[in-house]
């Protein structure tokens, strides 16, 4: 049995990885992203090949799943295509939640 950890003693290192499986709430967190990730995998057909580039997949929560873009024309062309895109999602199992677009340009590269 190991002796109860000192609070002033330095924490261990622990891999990222293994931080992630250990935590309940990283878990979760990480599971969100993989699943947002795949749910813009599912549409990237249905974006003209221009657009592509420019959405990025966003928060997912119970209510809402954002799309992100890189400016206002972008947002306006992923706004028309709305409708396409929930049937998309319906026909690869993704019922729920919404998907919403939200402009958020990239942080400038250094």
């Amino acid at each position: 049995m190991n002796p109860p950890r000192d609070p002033a003693a330095p924490a261990r290192n622990v891999p990222i990885s293994q931080a992630l499986k250990d935590s309940e709430p990283l878990h979760g967190l990480l599971k969100r992203v993989a699943e947002s990730r795949s749910r813009l995998e599912s549409i990237q057909s249905l974006l003209p090949v221009g657009l592509r580039s420019s959405v990025r997949a966003g928060p997912l929560d119970d209510s809402t799943w954002m799309l992100l873009v890189d400016n206002a024309a972008a947002a306006a062309k992923l706004r028309q295509l709305l409708p396409h895109v929930v049937t998309r999602l319906l026909e690869a199992g993704w019922a729920g939640p919404e998907p919403k677009v939200k402009i958020q340009p990239r942080a400038a590269e250094r």
